[in-house]
């Protein structure tokens, strides 16, 4: 069975358990941050600044710190961040792709090569995997704001290209470039969604056992863990058994 969905499942959960939230919130800051630079400081002219605003609240980020993030990026007191993309290889063969935010792109890069080779991976030239995913929209909706019949619907009519419903949620996926268009006609159908980015969805998947899942499970989550990462995606694939023992441990 394909386990990147699953597999981000299982670190989201794990995330959400062992997150410490000041780590959480300080990344939502920066991106709340870089956001307010690259427009006007108000969430109703800025679309991407709306969006990290809305990401924010639905991460329980206090609304101080939210407006303190915008007044400082306004009055050029934030620091500059940078974006860059890493893609490499990781245990197995499964591709990675880490999107980060930073103010040092040497102590960014020294960080991200560390953790790639310390865990059985290569980190490769920008492009080197990329070709692998698609970008793509990713809108999230809690389980209450519809049945999955009724968002499917919804997101159909709002132009979205797939729709993966559990009893935890659903998730909206549309075309990168009509993500604002179809999460506001999903808005004015379902409401505010939980979240709403732009991801790597894998086009392929590679294969991995469970020794290479679990390595792959720890450079991920040290990724993750860092403060210049913003986000990670892989591609792999398991065996029904394995995800079993992933979801297990």
């Amino acid at each position: 069975m394909a386990g990147h969905s699953q597999f981000k499942n299982i670190m989201h959960r794990k995330g959400r358990q062992d997150a410490i939230r000041s780590k959480l919130f300080s990344k939502l800051a920066r991106e709340v941050t870089v956001a307010a630079r690259s427009g006007l400081p108000d969430p109703d002219k800025n679309s991407r600044l709306r969006l990290a605003v809305q990401n924010a609240r639905a991460e329980n980020m206090p609304k101080d710190s939210i407006e303190r993030a915008i007044k400082k990026a306004a009055g050029g007191e934030a620091e500059h961040y940078e974006a860059i993309r890493y893609e490499g290889y990781g245990p197995g063969g499964a591709a990675i792709i880490a999107e980060a935010l930073s103010d040092n792109r040497n102590r960014t890069a020294s960080i991200v090569r560390s953790l790639f080779t310390k865990y059985g991976g290569n980190l490769g030239e920008t492009g080197s995997v990329s070709f692998l995913f698609t970008r793509a929209g990713e809108i999230v909706y809690p389980s209450k704001a519809g049945s999955a019949e009724e968002v499917l619907e919804a997101a159909i009519e709002a132009g979205a290209d797939d729709v993966q419903s559990d009893e935890t949620g659903r998730i909206v996926t549309c075309a990168f470039a009509s993500i604002g268009e179809v999460s506001a006609a999903l808005s004015s159908r379902l409401g505010e969604a939980e979240t709403v980015k732009t991801v790597w969805k894998p086009q392929t998947t590679t294969l991995v056992d469970e020794e290479s899942a679990l390595s792959l499970m720890k450079l991920v989550a040290a990724l993750e863990e860092e403060d210049d990462i913003q986000n990670v995606f892989t591609n792999f694939e398991v065996s029904d058994e394995v995800m079993r023992k992933l979801t297990a441990a």
